[in-house]
């Protein structure tokens, strides 16, 4: 678990997702800022496949540090801000 967000390509991610509106162009009838950023976007910015892009962004969702918004067929991914500052302290406490 805890080798897993160490990742470069995955603390990009989480670095992107603080503000989405600013790294990912807008999305069709979707505000990234409202509803956080799909799959395509991320995967294009990686230079990826977007089975790549899924698999770090489920890595990073089932550690809690994303949240998952389903939008017709589209999963929508943004950071759990209070997740984050919980894995955070806990390595400030030298966990």
């Amino acid at each position: 678990m805890l080798r897993t967000p160490v990742h470069g390509t995955r603390l990009d991610i989480l670095e992107w997702l603080k503000d989405p509106a600013a790294h990912f162009p807008s999305q069709r009838h979707v505000d990234p800022a409202e509803h956080a950023v799909h799959v395509g976007p991320v995967a294009a910015k990686l230079g990826v496949p977007r089975r790549v892009a899924e698999t770090h962004l489920g890595l990073l969702a089932g550690l809690g540090l994303l949240r998952i918004r389903r939008i017709r067929r589209r999963t929508y991914y943004r950071r759990d801000e209070v997740r984050i500052a919980e894995v955070a302290r806990m390595f400030e406490k030298g966990w």
